[in-house]
């Protein structure tokens, strides 16, 4: 018990780390969370392509399209930003309404998604900003 809640501590630490500095308005235009050229991908995002199969594409779907059970997140992430992403994944969230039951477990104690959240973003991202495609992207370095 003691390493989950050390684990869901250091999570909560690089949350905070990631919030503390924001990027000025330009500066957020310019710079995205994903790199990607030619349909090929930075380490990074390759990663979060790899940590999303683990842990996310149960529930998720394959490539963030969403299933019968979780929403499509490359529409999501359209309209959220990855600091609500962040909270969301690291905290869960219940959606509870007379028609139906919506729960998003808590990652923070999962090493493999709290650790590397900002590449599983990264990932989401560009395939919700249209500059990815379906299936396994190939990295930079191949």
């Amino acid at each position: 018990m003691a390493t989950k809640i050390l684990n869901v501590a250091a999570a909560g630490a690089l949350l905070l780390g990631l919030a503390a500095a924001p990027p000025t308005a330009s500066h957020a235009q310019e710079e995205k969370p994903y790199k990607v050229e030619n349909g090929r991908v930075d380490r990074e995002t390759f990663n979060g392509y790899r940590r999303y199969g683990n842990s996310c594409l149960a529930c998720h779907g394959p490539d963030g399209s969403g299933s019968s059970y979780a929403p499509n997140l490359t529409e999501s992430l359209k309209h959220m930003s990855q600091e609500q992403f962040n909270e969301v994944v690291i905290n869960g969230r219940q959606n509870v309404t007379q028609s139906q039951q919506n729960v998003m477990p808590s990652f923070g104690h999962v090493e493999d998604v709290a650790l590397y959240i900002n590449d599983i973003y990264g990932y989401l991202k560009a395939r919700s900003d249209g500059v990815l495609g379906r299936g396994r992207p190939q990295r930079f370095d191949n």
